[in-house]
């Protein structure tokens, strides 16, 4: 099993903080311990596995602040007594496992190898897929749709009947929705869509 060389440690809480950083200073792990994700924006490490105290919304900003840098690493999600909801939310929104606090030192050890070995087979694809989505954001309503014609093979002549506008306007947004998600060609657009989840 790969060692963990860094644990990017992010949690507000000050003293549950210091506890982790002990513990795992127990197996060697070094910890760079944030309070927050715009802190950790502030000092960006070159690799690590995550450790990140799952309050409303940590993950995702974690995510985009990820995609924004281009970098994937690992996240494992904790916090005490959470629902099955909350778990399953986290992992929705990109973390690869979740532990519940309080947890030993052996346990946590244990679960962060698990977690370097399953982010090799998922990290790149789950980069690619938040690049993606940010890129599809920035599209409006009228161009997804066009970006969906595009995908399911529709010719600017068919995507026009379908949403009830002209081939021209068609042409016009299918320009905007290319130069707004950097593709070069038709293709790109499709990988992108793809890559994103909102065509299969």
């Amino acid at each position: 099993m790969e060692r963990i060389s860094n644990l990017i440690l992010i949690d507000s809480d000050t003293r549950r903080r210091a506890t982790i950083s002990h513990v795992l200073s127990t197996d060697n792990i070094h910890v760079e311990p944030f309070e927050n994700i715009s802190e950790l924006a502030g000092a960006w490490p070159r690799s690590g596995v995550v450790l990140i105290h799952d309050q409303p919304g940590a993950i995702h900003d974690l995510v985009e602040a990820m995609a924004h840098h281009g970098e994937w690493f690992p996240i494992v999600a904790f916090d005490e007594q959470p629902g099955t909801t909350k778990i399953v939310q986290a992992v929705l929104d990109g973390a690869i496992d979740y532990l519940v606090w309080p947890v030993s030192g052996d346990e946590l050890s244990a679960t962060l190898r698990c977690s370097i070995e399953r982010a090799a087979e998922v990290g790149n694809a789950k980069l690619r897929e938040v690049m993606a989505r940010t890129r599809i954001d920035r599209l409006t309503r009228r161009e997804r749709e066009v970006l969906s014609g595009v995908a399911s093979g529709l010719s600017n002549r068919l995507i026009g009947e379908k949403l009830s506008i002209s081939p021209r306007t068609v042409e016009i947004h299918r320009a905007n929705m290319l130069n707004k998600l950097g593709a070069n060609h038709t293709s790109d657009a499709i990988r992108i869509a793809i890559e994103a989840s909102i065509v299969s």
